[in-house]
């Protein structure tokens, strides 16, 4: 998680630009957590987690998972590819 922040900011907070929004028009309410809680949700409906930090280890794969699979689908829509 640390490295995608850094990474974004590297580059002027522009690689990640519209994902939380994108994360809450998915979710389709108002939300104002940020895009890692959002992700959060989405790999742990109903659980409440919402900080990476709750999360046992076992749980960090599809954590990754549902990330990427995220960022690939939010880029395809994002840049047309």
């Amino acid at each position: 998680m640390t490295f995608l922040i850094g990474y974004d900011l590297g580059r002027s907070a522009g690689s990640l630009r519209g994902f939380t929004e994108w994360l809450v028009a998915r979710k389709g309410e108002e939300t104002n957590l940020n895009w890692i809680a959002l992700v959060l949700e989405e790999a742990f409906p109903g659980a409440g987690i919402r900080h990476w930090g709750s999360i046992e280890k076992k749980q960090e794969r599809h954590a990754v998972n549902c990330l990427f699979s995220l960022l690939l689908e939010f880029f395809d829509e994002r840049d047309g590819v």
